[in-house]
């Protein structure tokens, strides 16, 4: 049996989470607080850093972090400074800057992975760090994207910072937001102006799952918006549209999440499994999965959503 037989496994395993862990985080007026979810089992571990939607936190998205670790990896969830659980003050003077911040718990986390390894009893010495996705839902999918290259525009319209992190080999964008600048409504111009990404330099392999019913209030433009981080970074890239889902892709920040409007199981499993084979394949390129997975979706009766 070889290493990523024992890392990603088809039958799901038993899993331990541990939260909070609690990071020092100098400049941030506030520690980063951070869940570790892993399988019981397993030895070379990949790990995926989970970037939560806007209000949501490290408590969320159950439906994907547990079937990530019952299947073979280590999910880290961090609590973003703009979490419900938070109660951060709309004048308080990090908010302009939420949209940084964001992108610092992320590497802040892998910077201090060695701590994160000790707070889970019997992980130590389990992760394969060379195996590292980022993902992300939402507002935490421009998180995200950020690790992979994608940068915000400045007012001006000139390129951004690139943070951008060579540590990422993979990433899971879910309904994450497309242009900025005229796409956006005037509320979301004035509101949240760092919504303007380039995704010209998005180079690091990447699945984008939008929903083809997702009309967000924060663009002038239709569900096809959620398409951009796919047709507007270069080539390399994978798109699933899903078929008759808003932007909780029906369902998947939570088992018994009342902000859910688009209520659908089926459609929750099928975003555990592709996110799993698609992650699966960019990690471990000898695997299949994706492959399998791929011609199940094309060949079932009733599709419910198509890859590009």
């Amino acid at each position: 049996m070889s290493q990523s037989d024992l890392a990603l496994t088809d039958e799901p395993t038993a899993i331990v989470s541990v939260k909070p862990v609690v990071l020092s985080a100098p400049g941030r007026d506030e520690d980063l607080r951070v869940r570790v979810s892993a399988p019981a089992i397993g030895r070379e571990l990949p790990i995926i850093i989970f970037s939560h939607g806007f209000g949501e936190s490290l408590d969320g998205y159950a439906p994907l972090v547990d079937f990530w670790a019952a299947h073979g990896f280590v999910v880290i969830q961090p609590t973003h400074l703009d979490s419900r659980t938070l109660s951060l003050p709309p004048d308080d003077p990090r908010t302009p800057l939420i949209w940084r911040f964001r992108v610092e718990d992320l590497k802040r986390v892998l910077d201090q992975l060695d701590l994160l390894e000790a707070s889970v009893p019997g992980l130590s010495g389990r992760l394969d760090r060379s195996r590292i996705a980022v993902a992300g839902h939402s507002w935490g999918g421009q998180t995200a994207s950020m690790l992979l290259g994608a940068r915000v525009l400045d007012p001006e319209g000139g390129t951004g910072e690139d943070l951008s992190d060579s540590r990422i080999t993979a990433g899971v964008l879910l309904a994450a937001p497309g242009r900025g600048g005229a796409d956006l409504t005037p509320f979301a111009a004035e509101h949240f102006p760092f919504m303007n990404p380039s995704f010209a330099n998005m180079t690091t392999p990447t699945l984008v799952i939008a929903g083809d019913r997702d009309q967000s209030a924060l663009s002038v433009r239709g569900p096809d918006w959620f398409t951009d981080p796919y047709l507007l970074s270069p080539s390399g890239k994978s798109l699933l549209t899903l078929f008759g889902a808003e932007h909780s892709l029906g369902g998947i920040s939570g088992y018994n999440v009342t902000e859910t409007t688009d209520e659908n199981p089926e459609r929750v499993a099928l975003i555990q499994q592709l996110t799993w084979a698609y992650l699966r394949h960019v990690l471990y390129p000898e695997d299949k999965s994706w492959q399998a997975a791929r011609s199940a979706l094309t060949e079932a009766p009733d599709p419910l959503g198509r890859i590009d």
